[in-house]
């Protein structure tokens, strides 16, 4: 009896420490999205003249196929790494939001609007990656199209704004986050909302992918208890 006690009280007490893991995920998804920014217009860097004759165009794409591949290396990991990032947001405003607020749940569908957006531009990627290795075989004026697709379909992160919306109301509200993460946030939201207000709607994945960068790092690096 004497010994299961003593093993009893040697057993070291478990803390509960919290896990960054998702927010480390965010962080990374947004640089992935900085990457993009920097690596998709490789490939449709020509002549402006050219954009009037398809089969121009796409000839001089011809040899740069391998920016569609890092192209769509980039934005798979990106939507993993968003959609992760959106379900540890949600359980983070949710411990310290009202129970049964919105707040939350709008923070992690806009993640997962941009996610979904770059799972689709991927795919787009992959097959302009595979026409242009078979120039020979394919239609100019479908590569051409492809090609507008690459260049606007995974750049539009307004969704990502969405969350960075709710980020700011649940800090400035409650401060359910850091004070000055809010205020971050809504500022990011409004160059957002910019990109939205006028025909330069792809242009929302430089506000939204420093966002991301940012509030994943400070939800990484912040002590126990910051923002309350």
């Amino acid at each position: 009896m004497t010994s299961a006690l003593l093993d009893t009280t040697a057993a070291p007490a478990v803390t509960d420490r919290p896990r960054r893991g998702w927010a480390v995920a965010g962080a990374v998804g947004g640089l992935a999205g900085v990457a993009l920014f920097q690596v998709s217009p490789a490939l449709t860097d020509v002549d402006r003249s050219l954009f009037a004759d398809n089969d121009r165009f796409v000839a001089a794409m011809a040899g740069r196929e391998a920016y569609a591949w890092v192209f769509q290396v980039l934005a798979v990991l990106a939507a993993g790494c968003l959609a992760v990032f959106a379900a540890g947001l949600r359980r983070r405003l949710a411990a310290r939001e009202p129970a049964g607020g919105l707040l939350p749940d709008v923070a992690a569908a806009g993640l997962l609007l941009t996610a979904a957006l770059l799972l689709v531009g991927g795919g787009v990627a992959t097959e302009l990656y595979w026409d242009l290795r078979h120039l020979s075989g394919t239609d100019p004026d479908t590569v051409a199209a492809l090609a507008a697709a690459y260049s606007t379909l995974p750049w539009v992160w307004a969704g990502t704004g969405l969350s960075a919306g709710a980020v700011a109301v649940a800090g400035l509200r409650r401060r359910s986050v850091s004070r000055w993460l809010a205020v971050f946030s809504l500022l990011m939201v409004l160059l957002v909302v910019v990109t939205q207000a006028v025909p330069l709607q792809y242009l929302a994945l430089a506000p939204a992918a420093l966002w991301a960068t940012v509030a994943g790092l400070t939800f990484a690096l912040e002590r126990r208890g910051l923002g309350n």
